[in-house]
């Protein structure tokens, strides 16, 4: 039964944490700004929706945003202790003529993951990405294995993995809507190693210093901005996944994620994504509805050994609305009829729809925020008997 409820909660975790589109509703929603670039998408992570989004399903070269994966299934070995952050790997011949962006390390050094995350992540090196791959996944073949089970895990139906750092290569694809999917994970999943993509500076000890500064030039313009991936090839142009959290009256931290795919040079990506983000936080305003934990409703339960059952999530419940409409949102809650204990804490036992005019915004998943054991034999008789005659 604790096996049943902990894929139950899996499962509704991953449904939370799929952006949702903002439906048009009419002609009230904001119009982004012109974007000069092939793809974008811009992502309120905190009201889990979608503020806008062009071409977002179109297959596009990943470049080095290739490395969030890579970075993924790093972190979730890290959290498994399959490795650890001072374990020191070595670095093959393989590594070591990795062309492209470099950590510049050789096979003479042994090398800490917490240094090669900081060298992938940091300088984009590919050498780094290709030895913590190896040190993860046994072979870079194996990893490329993984990381493509992870994105279908995660689904991510648009994309394919063929190598863990982001080199061209037929059929290594992706889509804007799938980078969404794994940056919010990868934020979600693992907030304990997202420093690394706000570090600005980083270079190993005995390597070029010259070469150790971010790709990602709006962590030095904007301080706001604490992530998340540059890319780069001739094919797939200058990429930005880019995140920000800023402070809110009444809401507190609010994240968005800008993807945008495909633009001209560094500066068009930066200047585009900072574009799209100060756009989604001025055009849209975000509204807490419920704070963590808090019962969004209390109906009745049967059979249990209480006689009702505390609905909510354990996280805020906040939606994302264009700018002045908030006035405009009414909100319904479903729940199963009868609910029959027992019930597990976490168990997802509802919905709570909210709507701005007519059209939907969001369905929210709600869950029991306390356990309710199943009552005694007697207590179970008299409320089948209830239950029946009601």
């Amino acid at each position: 039964m604790k096996r049943i409820f902990s894929t139950l909660r899996s499962l509704f975790l991953a449904a939370a944490l799929v952006p949702v589109a903002l439906s048009a509703q009419a002609q009230q929603a904001p119009q982004p700004p012109e974007i000069a670039a092939h793809t974008y998408m811009l992502v309120d992570v905190t009201a889990n929706q979608v503020l806008a989004a062009k071409n977002i399903d179109a297959p596009v070269e990943q470049a080095s945003l290739t490395k969030l994966m890579t970075a993924y299934l790093v972190f979730d070995a890290l959290t498994a202790k399959k490795v650890d952050l001072q374990q020191k790997l070595p670095v093959s011949v393989r590594a070591w003529k990795m062309p492209g962006s470099r950590m510049f390390i050789d096979p003479k050094m042994q090398v800490a993951v917490d240094d090669l995350l900081k060298g992938m992540i940091v300088q984009s090196g590919n050498d780094a990405t290709m030895a913590l791959a190896e040190g993860v996944g046994g072979t870079a073949e194996n990893f490329v294995k993984l990381m493509n089970e992870q994105a279908k895990a995660l689904g991510m139906t648009g994309t394919s993995y063929k190598n863990p750092e982001g080199l061209t290569e037929p059929g290594h694809l992706t889509t804007a809507r799938d980078l969404s999917i794994l940056a919010t994970r990868l934020l979600h999943d693992f907030p304990q190693y997202m420093h690394y993509y706000a570090t600005k500076q980083y270079s190993y000890p005995g390597t070029p210093a010259s070469n150790g500064n971010n790709r990602n030039a709006l962590l030095f313009r904007d301080p706001t901005v604490d992530g998340l991936k540059t890319g780069h090839t001739a094919a797939a142009g200058y990429c930005l996944v880019a995140t920000a959290k800023r402070e809110f009256p009444n809401v507190g931290t609010r994240r968005l994620v800008s993807i945008v795919l495909g633009t001209s040079s560094e500066n068009a990506r930066a200047n585009e994504s900072q574009k799209l983000l100060n756009w989604g936080y001025t055009a849209f305003d975000a509204v807490k509805l419920f704070d963590a934990a808090q019962p969004v409703a209390t109906p009745t339960v049967w059979k249990g050994q209480s006689n009702s059952v505390k609905m909510g999530r354990p996280e805020a419940i906040v939606v994302a609305v264009p700018a002045g409409s908030a006035g405009k949102i009414t909100t319904q809650v479903s729940h199963q009829d009868p609910l029959v204990a027992p019930f597990a804490k976490g168990q997802a036992i509802g919905a709570l729809k909210v709507t701005l005019g007519e059209e939907v915004l969001r369905e929210v998943p709600l869950t029991a925020l306390d356990g309710v054991e199943q009552a005694g034999v007697l207590g179970r008789a008299w409320d089948a008997i209830r239950m029946w005659i009601r």
